[in-house]
């Protein structure tokens, strides 16, 4: 019996709705190699959605996707909504909201750089021969960012600005739990990522880390400080499989790990709720001075789609073909202007042709 999955598409503004497109075709490809149909609808969000419904997340897109069992998000942002308060504005207006309504409490972000990209790192390239795969597990809903209290206080020279961090001991290990289940697909390290030498809520978070690695026997658990973690990331990436952090942490080092790799078109992301729901989308922005030139890189929202096979549909072998199909096309030289060289064996493509390359592997790949 065909699998049926809703899926909720947010294309969004800027490069969003052009890279939707050709991570549509991938679905498509999916779907003639697997008996499983994924029952797609579009819902307008960021500016998108103030364009068209007044409000960067209009309620109609709230219940499309609570209807699906995944959420396909493009980009939001750009120039034209910056006068605008910045609650309204499509970052903090869409995506803010959605972690808060759907729980999205765990970010996944892999910063990949394949074999035959290396030269596209800003590291030495005989720090990155041969790529590498770093996963960032970030906490999302909770730390510094949303607890209370926060804000301003007092008068001219006298105020104050207040921001406080805690952490719960359910919040950390239900993060925790993700950290280990991902290393567990992969090469099984963790690596717990605090300031415990310092911060109280850091000397209960790897207390708790290092009780939940106990039921997991077969994953390997480091502790490091996080300024210790910045400096390891870009003297010796190898070292890392899976890197676990609270908010803020998590924050700065997927950052960092992501410009390793060359370009933020390169690489996808999810944030995962309890139980199988989640968001993916590509962890570069809007990119509106490119927009609309059909030239942006579609491989960050390709693998976004991959990583919704992976964990929301538990679809590892549809997944798994997509990441192969990728590195195939860019082993055989192709590149969007992103990630053009001008090397030998490099050939300069646009957005669709990227995608159509991808899909034709996967394609010709047996099932």
């Amino acid at each position: 019996m065909t699998k049926v999955f809703k899926v909720a598409l947010l294309p969004g503004d800027g490069i969003g709705p052009e890279v939707m497109v050709e991570a549509l075709r991938v679905m498509d490809a999916i779907e003639k190699k697997y008996d499983v149909r994924f029952e797609r609808t579009h819902a307008n969000v960021g500016g998108a959605g103030i364009d068209n419904e007044g409000k960067a997340l209009p309620e109609s897109t709230v219940n499309i996707c609570k209807a699906a069992d995944a959420i396909l998000f493009g980009s939001v942002g750009g120039p034209k909504w910056e006068s605008l308060p910045p609650d309204e504005r499509p970052e903090r207006g869409a995506l803010l909201p959605l972690r808060q309504i759907f729980g999205l409490y765990a970010n996944l972000r892999p910063a990949i750089v394949f074999p035959s990209m290396t030269s596209a790192s800003s590291l030495k390239e005989e720090i990155v021969a041969g790529g590498f795969n770093v996963m960032v597990v970030r906490e999302l809903t909770g730390g510094i960012y949303f607890t209370q209290p926060k804000g301003i206080e007092g008068e001219g020279r006298n105020r104050i600005g207040i921001d406080t961090l805690h952490y719960s001991v359910p919040e950390i290990e239900r993060i925790a739990h993700v950290a280990f289940v991902a290393a567990r697909r992969r090469s099984k390290k963790v690596c717990s990522v605090d300031k415990a030498n310092v911060l109280s809520s850091s000397v209960l978070w790897r207390e708790i880390v290092t009780g939940i690695s106990k039921e997991y026997p077969d994953v390997e658990l480091s502790h490091m400080y996080v300024d210790n973690a910045a400096m390891q990331l870009v003297r010796r990436p190898k070292q890392f499989d899976v890197i676990l952090c609270e908010n803020m942490f998590g924050d700065i080092l997927s950052d960092e790990a992501a410009m390793l790799t060359g370009s933020l078109g390169m690489l996808p992301s999810s944030s995962l709720a309890e139980g199988t729901f989640g968001m993916y989308e590509p962890s570069g922005g809007s990119a509106p001075d490119i927009a609309g030139q059909g030239i942006a890189n579609p491989i960050a929202q390709i693998l976004s789609t991959a990583m919704m096979l992976r964990y929301s549909f538990a679809m590892e072998e549809a997944a798994n073909l997509i990441e192969k199909a990728v590195e195939t096309v860019l082993e055989q030289g192709y590149r969007t202007i992103d990630i053009f060289q001008n090397r030998n064996g490099e050939r300069l493509v646009d957005t669709k042709e990227m995608g159509e390359a991808i899909v034709k592997q996967i394609e010709a790949q047996p099932a």
